[in-house]
């Protein structure tokens, strides 16, 4: 029998699995303080909007975006992709938009099993009401303790965060697992 480590179950030949690269401490530090301080952000975040609009920030990121977007409307693999979320999760949210009168779905004429979510006059209404409290909400967590200084380098961290982590291909950030 050959020694452990030499094959693996299929009889093939195997190399040694590399030894991970451990934080180190300050790493670690660091790690433990962004998992704190965005959970922290986010249920903040989630608080404000659920008590001033009763909606979780996910969907008042998709509102902002249909916003944002040609004619106020989106196509919802595209949306999906943008918002980094599941189509699963999209429909769900989409469907309670739907039901608040916020958003409304419409065929797509050039792709029958293609739709778009389009930002009603309501839905906009309800984010020009929002927004307000919103920033002042994200001002106070997070900017308002930062020096300029800090939120310059803050934003410069975040971009090569981003970058590097960024999928490559039109189609290799489906699916989200969130």
């Amino acid at each position: 029998m050959d020694a452990p480590g030499e094959r693996d179950l299929m009889g093939d030949t195997t190399r040694p699995e590399p030894e991970p690269r451990w934080l180190s401490d300050g790493e670690q530090r660091v790690w433990r303080s962004y998992l704190h301080a965005t959970t922290l952000l986010e249920d903040h975040l989630d608080r404000q909007l659920q008590r001033d609009a009763g909606m979780p920030h996910v969907y008042y990121g998709l509102l902002v975006q249909l916003a944002q977007a040609p004619r106020r409307r989106m196509r919802m693999t595209e949306l999906a992709r943008s918002a980094k979320i599941t189509r699963s999760r999209l429909s769900h949210a989409v469907a309670r938009l739907e039901k608040n009168g916020w958003v409304r779905r419409e065929e797509c004429p050039s792709d029958k099993r293609g739709q778009f979510a389009l930002l009603t006059d309501e839905g906009a209404e309800v984010l020009r009401r929002t927004a307000p409290g919103h920033v002042a909400a994200v001002r106070q967590a997070m900017f308002d303790r930062l020096s300029p200084e800090q939120v310059e380098q803050l934003g410069a961290i975040m971009r090569v965060m981003a970058e590097g982590l960024e999928p490559a291909g039109s189609h290799a950030d489906l699916p989200w697992l969130r």
